[in-house]
């Protein structure tokens, strides 16, 4: 069973990016201390992303409400005893139920392990999601973060993410997904907690808890 990083070993983590990288140790600063919520992983935690794209977190709550009442245990077997139309009645999408069922049969057939992916390195972990359809590069690398705990793992295609590379570069721009994987090389084997530390800034700042000074402050009004 994955678990998350302990609060000492954030700390020390946090403060090992700050000494390395001025830009993180603003954020650092400005940043109260984070709590690693590490979600359920395996079949049912990967599901559960793919249930929640592209929709609000309402929407998205209310969904898996009516998939844990009609299916009852989330596994892939239950998946696979309800049709595609059985699994809209529950209001889930067609594209949804279609890529649900998917990861469902990989799942029983051995081509992919969701309970045992610890056992696979950041990368190959990476490759074998992406192979299934309807995971992308962005959800690969967020179940790795949020569903075991990896601490090297950087979703480089997240806006959000790269707004806050943004204003702690005190940049004119957005760095792209390819910008922003260069940009943090420096902060390996930590990149994992680089996200976690830059979103809650990100959500600080637009919350209006924590405040730029006026140069980032301008960047962010353009």
């Amino acid at each position: 069973m994955p678990k998350p990083p302990s609060p000492a070993d954030l700390h020390a983590a946090r403060q090992h990016l700050a000494a390395i990288d001025p830009a993180l140790a603003r954020a650092h600063a400005q940043t109260p201390m984070l709590e690693w919520r590490l979600r359920p992983g395996g079949f049912e935690g990967l599901f559960r992303m793919i249930v929640e794209q592209q929709v609000s977190v309402a929407s998205a709550a209310s969904v898996w409400a009516r998939l844990q009442a009609g299916l009852g245990e989330i596994t892939p077997e239950a998946l696979l005893a309800h049709d595609i139309d059985s699994l809209r009645g529950m209001g889930l999408s067609r594209q949804k139920s279609t890529y649900g069922q998917g990861i469902a049969l990989a799942q029983i057939e051995g081509r992919i392990d969701l309970e045992h992916m610890q056992t696979l390195s950041d990368n190959e972990a990476i490759a074998a999601l992406t192979a299934l359809k309807g995971v992308g590069l962005w959800t690969a690398e967020a179940y790795l973060m949020m569903c075991e705990g990896r601490l090297d793992v950087f979703p480089g295609g997240d806006v959000a993410l790269q707004e806050a590379i943004k204003w702690a570069d005190e940049t004119e721009t957005r760095p792209d997904q390819k910008a922003a994987y260069a940009r943090a090389e420096l902060w390996r084997p930590y990149r994992a907690v680089a996200t976690h530390l830059l979103w809650a800034w990100y959500t600080g700042v637009k919350r209006g808890e924590i405040l730029l000074d006026d140069r980032a402050a301008q960047a962010l009004d353009t």
